[in-house]
């Protein structure tokens, strides 16, 4: 098989290692049709987050069962599956929950160092049976990838801003998880939704995606909009200390940050003392995957939540150093990119 390496700083390689095998009796091997780039893998390009010897990056991926243990039941060879980026171990009561967050075993991520990487030909997946999740008619490729984590991680976001029925969301960040969240605020009742991001072209793409783009300074641009009120919600796909700073002073009083953004490894000073006066709720999370599936898929099949336009690129996996170039430029016209092996 071949994998994606992360061996330095803006370092890729492709390069070859032996087939996988079931990773146990639950686990499953499957054969990947296409994988994704996701904004968190950057970290590791960039170099905020070290990768030591290398890493094999990737926790979105889906694919074909070809090789299952003797104890998996929901799933066969042959099955056409997704799987959800972050693992746990499927049996305690936080994995019940839909939540490996919660995993009394803690919660691994492919691509992370702890489980193998998805971009690549093949990966070896544990606890299939509450891991995977067939992939669901009317749901096509890009939306299936999206159900891996930037859809599950923009909907977690929102439903975890308290957005009021008709208020407004101040969204921070208009990568792939950001545009999810400017869609999911509006499927869940936002009456107004303020698009932020630095890049005019990705304002734009919010835009029709039923966004209000709003320019300038942050904070200022924000409280212009709600006539100096401050927005009820934020919702931060960013989370680098000035996005961060923004958020938590572009809410209103009352109001609730949440966090879905990946910070770097370097502490935070968080405002307490404001936020304590301003009664600030801040909420973060790594998306429970497993548990939005039941919520996404029908929005999907039904037409009600688009999952079209976030993909922008599509490259071979061997060419993944080119398309880890293009996704790091953050660029307006390249917002996510699909490869296929």
């Amino acid at each position: 098989m071949r994998h994606v390496v992360i061996d330095g700083v803006r370092s890729v390689d492709v390069v070859s290692v032996p087939d996988p095998a079931p990773p146990g009796p639950d686990g499953v091997v499957v054969e990947v049709d296409a994988t994704a780039i996701c904004g968190s893998d950057l970290h590791f390009y960039d170099g905020d987050i070290p990768v030591g010897d290398g890493i094999a990056p990737g926790h979105e991926f889906l694919g074909t069962v070809v090789e299952a243990g003797p104890e998996v039941s929901r799933f066969a060879v042959g099955d056409r599956v997704l799987t959800a980026s972050v693992a746990g171990c499927g049996r305690c009561d936080g994995c019940a929950q839909g939540d490996p967050v919660l995993c009394v075993d803690g919660p691994q991520v492919f691509g992370s160092g702890m489980l193998p990487g998805g971009q690549a030909t093949a990966v070896a997946v544990p606890a299939a049976d509450f891991q995977l999740l067939s992939i669901p008619e009317g749901v096509d490729d890009e939306a299936a990838l999206l159900l891996t984590d930037n859809l599950g991680t923009g909907w977690a976001g929102a439903q975890r801003a308290d957005i009021p029925a008709g208020g407004t969301v101040a969204v921070i960040g208009l990568g792939a998880v950001g545009l999810c969240a400017v869609r999911s605020a509006l499927a869940l009742g936002a009456g107004q939704v303020l698009a932020i991001d630095p890049v005019q072209g990705r304002r734009e793409r919010a835009a029709a995606s039923g966004a209000t783009p709003v320019e300038g300074p942050t904070v200022e641009a924000v409280l212009e909009a709600t006539g100096g009120r401050g927005a009820d919600a934020v919702i931060d796909a960013v989370a680098l200390d000035a996005t961060l700073d923004d958020a938590l002073s572009a809410v209103r009083a009352g109001g609730t940050v949440s966090v879905i953004g990946v910070h770097d490894l370097q502490p935070y000073p968080l405002p307490i003392l404001m936020g304590l006066f301003r009664s600030v709720t801040l909420r973060m999370t790594t998306a429970p995957v497993h548990r939005t599936w039941p919520e996404l898929v029908p929005l999907i099949q039904d037409g009600s939540l688009a999952t079209d336009g976030i993909f922008t690129h599509e490259f071979a996996l061997d060419d993944a150093a080119d398309a880890y170039a293009a996704v790091a430029a953050r660029s307006a016209d390249c917002v996510k990119v699909l490869m296929r092996p």
